[in-house]
Protein backbone atom coordinates (compact mmCIF):
# COMPACT_ATOMS: atom_id res chain seq x y z
CA UNK A 1 0.00 0.00 0.00
CA UNK A 2 1.31 3.41 -0.96
CA UNK A 3 1.99 6.03 1.74
CA UNK A 4 -1.06 5.47 3.89
CA UNK A 5 -1.74 4.91 7.59
CA UNK A 6 -4.23 2.23 8.58
CA UNK A 7 -6.15 1.19 11.64
CA UNK A 8 -8.67 -1.63 11.92
CA UNK A 9 -12.13 -0.93 13.28
CA UNK A 10 -13.60 -3.15 16.02
CA UNK A 11 -15.45 -6.17 14.67
CA UNK A 12 -18.75 -4.66 15.82
CA UNK A 13 -18.32 -1.78 13.41
CA UNK A 14 -19.09 -4.01 10.44
CA UNK A 15 -22.44 -5.25 11.78
CA UNK A 16 -25.35 -3.55 10.09
CA UNK A 17 -29.07 -3.59 10.89
CA UNK A 18 -31.08 -5.74 8.50
CA UNK A 19 -32.82 -3.64 5.85
CA UNK A 20 -34.13 -4.24 2.37
CA UNK A 21 -30.61 -3.53 1.23
CA UNK A 22 -28.86 -5.70 3.82
CA UNK A 23 -26.00 -7.85 2.60
CA UNK A 24 -24.02 -10.75 3.98
CA UNK A 25 -21.70 -9.92 6.87
CA UNK A 26 -17.96 -10.14 6.20
CA UNK A 27 -15.54 -11.71 8.63
CA UNK A 28 -12.85 -9.09 8.21
CA UNK A 29 -13.59 -5.56 9.48
CA UNK A 30 -13.02 -2.78 6.93
CA UNK A 31 -9.73 -0.92 7.05
CA UNK A 32 -9.57 2.79 7.80
CA UNK A 33 -6.94 4.58 5.71
CA UNK A 34 -5.83 8.06 6.72
CA UNK A 35 -5.36 10.27 3.70
CA UNK A 36 -2.23 11.98 5.03
CA UNK A 37 -0.04 9.84 7.35
CA UNK A 38 1.30 12.96 9.08
CA UNK A 39 -2.02 14.79 9.11
CA UNK A 40 -3.76 17.13 6.69
CA UNK A 41 -1.44 19.75 5.18
CA UNK A 42 -1.30 22.84 7.39
CA UNK A 43 -3.21 21.08 10.17
CA UNK A 44 -0.73 18.39 11.18
CA UNK A 45 -1.08 19.43 14.82
CA UNK A 46 -4.72 18.27 14.71
CA UNK A 47 -3.89 14.76 13.50
CA UNK A 48 -4.53 13.05 16.83
CA UNK A 49 -7.60 15.04 17.89
CA UNK A 50 -10.32 12.51 18.66
CA UNK A 51 -13.44 12.41 16.50
CA UNK A 52 -16.86 12.72 18.13
CA UNK A 53 -18.75 9.61 16.98
CA UNK A 54 -22.08 8.03 17.83
CA UNK A 55 -22.86 4.42 16.96
CA UNK A 56 -25.93 2.40 16.06
CA UNK A 57 -27.10 -0.32 18.42
CA UNK A 58 -25.13 -2.75 16.25
CA UNK A 59 -21.88 -0.82 16.70
CA UNK A 60 -21.79 0.90 13.30
CA UNK A 61 -20.55 4.48 13.04
CA UNK A 62 -23.72 6.53 12.82
CA UNK A 63 -22.85 10.22 13.09
CA UNK A 64 -19.33 11.67 13.08
CA UNK A 65 -18.15 15.14 14.06
CA UNK A 66 -14.81 16.84 14.69
CA UNK A 67 -13.00 15.35 11.70
CA UNK A 68 -9.43 16.65 11.67
CA UNK A 69 -7.58 13.66 10.22
CA UNK A 70 -9.53 12.81 7.03
CA UNK A 71 -9.83 9.15 6.13
CA UNK A 72 -11.55 6.58 3.95
CA UNK A 73 -13.09 3.34 5.22
CA UNK A 74 -12.51 0.57 2.68
CA UNK A 75 -15.38 -1.77 1.75
CA UNK A 76 -14.23 -4.23 -0.91
CA UNK A 77 -16.40 -6.73 -2.78
CA UNK A 78 -15.62 -10.43 -2.72
CA UNK A 79 -13.04 -11.17 -5.41
CA UNK A 80 -15.46 -13.34 -7.36
CA UNK A 81 -17.93 -10.42 -7.51
CA UNK A 82 -15.50 -7.54 -8.11
CA UNK A 83 -16.12 -5.53 -11.27
CA UNK A 84 -13.13 -3.20 -10.86
CA UNK A 85 -15.39 -0.19 -10.30
CA UNK A 86 -14.94 2.02 -7.22
CA UNK A 87 -16.87 4.86 -5.61
CA UNK A 88 -15.72 7.37 -2.99
CA UNK A 89 -18.78 8.08 -0.81
CA UNK A 90 -19.34 11.53 0.74
CA UNK A 91 -22.04 11.43 3.44
CA UNK A 92 -24.21 14.46 4.05
CA UNK A 93 -24.99 16.30 7.27
CA UNK A 94 -25.04 20.00 6.50
CA UNK A 95 -21.23 20.31 6.87
CA UNK A 96 -21.66 20.11 10.64
CA UNK A 97 -21.87 16.30 10.99
CA UNK A 98 -21.44 13.25 8.76
CA UNK A 99 -24.25 10.71 8.38
CA UNK A 100 -21.67 7.96 8.22
CA UNK A 101 -24.05 5.00 8.33
CA UNK A 102 -27.16 5.72 6.24
CA UNK A 103 -25.20 7.73 3.68
CA UNK A 104 -21.89 5.92 4.02
CA UNK A 105 -21.27 2.41 5.33
CA UNK A 106 -24.72 1.01 4.49
CA UNK A 107 -24.36 2.24 0.91
CA UNK A 108 -20.80 0.96 0.64
CA UNK A 109 -21.89 -2.48 1.81
CA UNK A 110 -24.67 -2.56 -0.76
CA UNK A 111 -22.25 -1.51 -3.51
CA UNK A 112 -19.69 -4.13 -2.44
CA UNK A 113 -22.35 -6.82 -2.65
CA UNK A 114 -22.87 -5.71 -6.25
CA UNK A 115 -19.18 -5.85 -7.12
CA UNK A 116 -18.33 -2.18 -6.59
CA UNK A 117 -15.67 -1.12 -4.10
CA UNK A 118 -16.95 1.57 -1.72
CA UNK A 119 -14.77 4.04 0.17
CA UNK A 120 -16.54 6.08 2.86
CA UNK A 121 -14.89 9.49 3.17
CA UNK A 122 -14.68 11.41 6.42
CA UNK A 123 -14.08 14.95 5.22
CA UNK A 124 -13.52 18.10 7.24
CA UNK A 125 -16.59 20.13 8.21
CA UNK A 126 -16.92 23.88 7.79
CA UNK A 127 -20.04 24.48 9.87
CA UNK A 128 -19.01 22.99 13.19
CA UNK A 129 -18.56 25.61 15.88
CA UNK A 130 -15.05 27.05 15.72
CA UNK A 131 -14.13 25.14 12.57
CA UNK A 132 -11.11 26.48 10.63
CA UNK A 133 -12.15 24.61 7.49
CA UNK A 134 -13.85 25.66 4.24
CA UNK A 135 -15.98 23.45 2.01
CA UNK A 136 -14.47 24.64 -1.26
CA UNK A 137 -10.94 24.33 0.11
CA UNK A 138 -10.51 21.61 2.73
CA UNK A 139 -13.50 19.30 2.09
CA UNK A 140 -12.60 19.50 -1.60
CA UNK A 141 -8.96 18.72 -0.79
CA UNK A 142 -10.08 15.65 1.15
CA UNK A 143 -12.21 14.39 -1.75
CA UNK A 144 -9.37 14.92 -4.20
CA UNK A 145 -6.92 13.09 -1.95
CA UNK A 146 -9.39 10.21 -1.51
CA UNK A 147 -9.65 9.73 -5.27
CA UNK A 148 -5.86 9.84 -5.60
CA UNK A 149 -5.49 7.33 -2.74
CA UNK A 150 -7.86 4.84 -4.36
CA UNK A 151 -5.96 5.08 -7.63
CA UNK A 152 -2.58 4.76 -5.92
CA UNK A 153 -3.76 1.52 -4.27
CA UNK A 154 -5.81 0.27 -7.20
CA UNK A 155 -3.85 -2.94 -7.70
CA UNK A 156 -4.04 -3.96 -4.04
CA UNK A 157 -7.75 -3.17 -3.82
CA UNK A 158 -8.70 -4.77 -7.15
CA UNK A 159 -9.80 -1.47 -8.66
CA UNK A 160 -9.47 -0.17 -12.22
CA UNK A 161 -7.90 3.31 -11.81
CA UNK A 162 -9.90 4.45 -14.85
CA UNK A 163 -13.23 3.57 -13.20
CA UNK A 164 -13.11 5.55 -9.95
CA UNK A 165 -16.17 7.68 -9.28
CA UNK A 166 -17.43 9.87 -6.44
CA UNK A 167 -20.91 9.97 -4.88
CA UNK A 168 -22.34 12.48 -2.46
CA UNK A 169 -25.56 12.95 -0.51
CA UNK A 170 -26.90 16.42 0.32
CA UNK A 171 -23.89 18.37 1.68
CA UNK A 172 -21.68 15.56 0.41
CA UNK A 173 -23.15 16.24 -3.02
CA UNK A 174 -21.74 19.75 -2.77
CA UNK A 175 -18.30 18.24 -2.19
CA UNK A 176 -18.85 16.06 -5.27
CA UNK A 177 -19.83 19.15 -7.26
CA UNK A 178 -16.52 20.81 -6.45
CA UNK A 179 -14.49 17.63 -7.01
CA UNK A 180 -16.09 17.18 -10.43
CA UNK A 181 -15.19 20.67 -11.63
CA UNK A 182 -11.89 21.38 -9.83
CA UNK A 183 -9.52 18.56 -10.61
CA UNK A 184 -6.02 18.01 -11.96
CA UNK A 185 -4.02 15.24 -13.57
CA UNK A 186 -1.60 14.89 -10.66
CA UNK A 187 2.02 15.93 -10.25
CA UNK A 188 4.21 13.44 -12.07
CA UNK A 189 7.38 14.62 -10.29
CA UNK A 190 5.93 14.61 -6.75
CA UNK A 191 7.86 12.77 -4.05
CA UNK A 192 4.49 11.60 -2.74
CA UNK A 193 3.28 8.77 -5.02
CA UNK A 194 -0.33 9.52 -4.14
CA UNK A 195 -0.01 13.09 -5.44
CA UNK A 196 1.17 11.71 -8.79
CA UNK A 197 -2.36 10.43 -9.35
CA UNK A 198 -5.04 12.52 -11.01
CA UNK A 199 -7.99 13.75 -8.97
CA UNK A 200 -10.59 13.82 -11.76
CA UNK A 201 -13.44 11.42 -10.95
CA UNK A 202 -14.30 9.13 -13.85
CA UNK A 203 -17.96 9.70 -13.00
CA UNK A 204 -20.01 11.67 -10.47
CA UNK A 205 -23.16 10.73 -8.58
CA UNK A 206 -25.31 13.45 -7.04
CA UNK A 207 -27.98 12.20 -4.63
CA UNK A 208 -30.27 15.07 -3.46
CA UNK A 209 -27.27 17.48 -3.40
CA UNK A 210 -27.17 20.95 -1.92
CA UNK A 211 -26.46 23.89 -4.21
CA UNK A 212 -22.83 24.74 -3.36
CA UNK A 213 -20.40 23.44 -5.93
CA UNK A 214 -23.32 22.34 -8.07
CA UNK A 215 -25.65 25.19 -9.01
CA UNK A 216 -23.83 28.01 -7.23
CA UNK A 217 -20.45 28.86 -5.78
CA UNK A 218 -19.50 30.03 -2.27
CA UNK A 219 -20.64 33.45 -1.08
CA UNK A 220 -23.16 33.76 -3.88
CA UNK A 221 -20.54 33.30 -6.60
CA UNK A 222 -21.53 31.87 -9.99
CA UNK A 223 -21.70 28.06 -10.20
CA UNK A 224 -18.55 26.13 -11.14
CA UNK A 225 -17.83 26.04 -14.86
CA UNK A 226 -18.98 22.94 -16.70
CA UNK A 227 -16.97 21.72 -19.71
CA UNK A 228 -16.83 18.64 -21.90
CA UNK A 229 -14.22 17.31 -19.46
CA UNK A 230 -16.67 17.38 -16.53
CA UNK A 231 -17.26 13.73 -15.53
CA UNK A 232 -20.49 12.04 -16.68
CA UNK A 233 -23.20 12.34 -14.06
CA UNK A 234 -25.97 10.34 -12.42
CA UNK A 235 -28.47 12.47 -10.47
CA UNK A 236 -31.25 11.27 -8.15
CA UNK A 237 -33.55 13.62 -6.27
CA UNK A 238 -37.08 13.74 -4.87
CA UNK A 239 -39.81 15.77 -6.55
CA UNK A 240 -40.56 17.55 -3.25
CA UNK A 241 -36.90 18.45 -2.63
CA UNK A 242 -36.24 22.17 -2.95
CA UNK A 243 -33.34 21.37 -5.27
CA UNK A 244 -35.49 19.41 -7.76
CA UNK A 245 -35.94 22.28 -10.22
CA UNK A 246 -32.33 23.53 -9.89
CA UNK A 247 -31.13 19.97 -10.57
CA UNK A 248 -33.35 19.75 -13.64
CA UNK A 249 -31.66 22.94 -14.81
CA UNK A 250 -28.27 21.47 -13.88
CA UNK A 251 -29.07 18.49 -16.10
CA UNK A 252 -29.69 20.89 -18.98
CA UNK A 253 -26.44 22.77 -18.24
CA UNK A 254 -24.49 19.49 -18.24
CA UNK A 255 -26.05 18.48 -21.54
CA UNK A 256 -25.19 21.86 -23.07
CA UNK A 257 -21.59 21.33 -21.95
CA UNK A 258 -21.54 17.95 -23.69
CA UNK A 259 -21.60 15.86 -20.50
CA UNK A 260 -23.53 12.59 -20.56
CA UNK A 261 -26.06 12.69 -17.71
CA UNK A 262 -28.91 10.61 -16.31
CA UNK A 263 -31.51 12.35 -14.13
CA UNK A 264 -34.02 10.57 -11.87
CA UNK A 265 -36.65 12.75 -10.20
CA UNK A 266 -38.80 10.58 -7.95
CA UNK A 267 -42.46 11.59 -7.63
CA UNK A 268 -43.67 12.07 -4.07
CA UNK A 269 -40.21 11.93 -2.50
CA UNK A 270 -38.52 14.65 -0.48
CA UNK A 271 -35.01 15.16 0.85
CA UNK A 272 -32.66 12.68 2.57
CA UNK A 273 -34.23 9.36 1.59
CA UNK A 274 -30.84 7.61 1.75
CA UNK A 275 -31.22 3.82 1.77
CA UNK A 276 -34.43 3.97 3.78
CA UNK A 277 -37.40 1.61 3.39
CA UNK A 278 -39.55 4.00 5.45
CA UNK A 279 -43.12 4.08 4.16
CA UNK A 280 -43.03 7.87 3.87
CA UNK A 281 -40.90 7.50 0.74
CA UNK A 282 -42.43 6.44 -2.55
CA UNK A 283 -41.64 2.84 -3.55
CA UNK A 284 -39.78 3.98 -6.66
CA UNK A 285 -37.22 6.08 -4.77
CA UNK A 286 -36.11 3.03 -2.83
CA UNK A 287 -34.73 1.60 -6.06
CA UNK A 288 -32.23 4.38 -6.76
CA UNK A 289 -29.19 2.16 -6.01
CA UNK A 290 -30.40 -0.28 -8.67
CA UNK A 291 -30.87 2.57 -11.14
CA UNK A 292 -27.31 3.68 -10.35
CA UNK A 293 -25.80 0.27 -11.03
CA UNK A 294 -27.81 -0.01 -14.25
CA UNK A 295 -26.44 3.37 -15.34
CA UNK A 296 -22.89 2.37 -14.41
CA UNK A 297 -23.22 -0.81 -16.46
CA UNK A 298 -24.62 1.10 -19.42
CA UNK A 299 -21.74 3.57 -19.26
CA UNK A 300 -19.15 0.80 -19.05
CA UNK A 301 -18.04 1.58 -15.48
CA UNK A 302 -19.38 -1.66 -14.02
CA UNK A 303 -21.45 -4.64 -15.13
CA UNK A 304 -25.06 -5.55 -14.54
CA UNK A 305 -26.21 -8.74 -12.89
Amino acid sequence: MVGVRIRMLPAAVVLFAVTAFAVAQTATPPAVVYLWPKGAPGFEDRKDVKENTTFTKDGVENQVKNVNNPSITVHLPAKEKATGAAIVLCPGGGHSVLGANSEGHAVAKWLADHGIAGFVLKYRLEREKGSPYKIEVHALQDAQRAIRTVRANAKEWGVDPKRVGILGFSAGGEVVGYASTRFDMGKADSEDPIERQGSRPDFQVLIYPGPLGVTKGPNGDPPPTLTKDTPPAFIAIGEKDGMAVPMANHFIALKKAGVSTELCIFAGAGHAFGMSKDAKWSPTVQGWPVRLTEWMAGMGFSKWG
